[in-house]
């Protein structure tokens, strides 16, 4: 089977570089899939989780916070705000921020910051749920 590259980087990382078979990416808009020699194009990304590796079988997983995603010249490259793949997720930390974010939103004070106690709930259940599929 055809591969292309595939380039994950963050502000302070590389997180991944490897040619693949297939990539399924959280778009904005729904989960869309590349394959090798994918059409030019350019994509918002939204938190989820992305997957790598071979067409048909196990792929490995990376816990996205969101980003852009561009194909050209048979690259993938995913600018993320945040990537953690599988293996380097912290089960007991994404733990203490789930729960820290469930008693943030519960204690329903004034002055909270309920937008954000939300979104740092989705990114814990959402490092969990890599974590745990691994």
């Amino acid at each position: 089977m055809a591969t292309l590259t595939f380039e994950v980087v963050t502000q302070e990382r590389t997180v991944v570089l490897t040619d693949v078979e297939y990539v399924l990416l959280p778009g904005i808009e729904g989960s869309f899939g590349v394959l090798a020699r994918h059409q030019p194009l350019m994509a918002s990304l939204d938190l989820g989780v992305l997957e790598f590796g071979p067409r048909h079988g196990k792929r490995r997983k990376i816990a996205l916070s969101g980003g852009f995603a561009e194909m050209h010249d048979n690259k993938l490259t995913v600018m993320a705000h945040t990537a953690e793949l599988a293996e380097e997720i912290d089960v007991l930390r994404a733990r203490q921020a789930q729960k820290r974010a469930e008693e943030r939103l519960a204690e329903r004070q004034a002055d909270l910051d309920i937008a954000r106690a939300q979104i740092a709930l989705q990114k814990a259940l959402l490092r969990l749920k890599v974590a745990d599929e691994d």
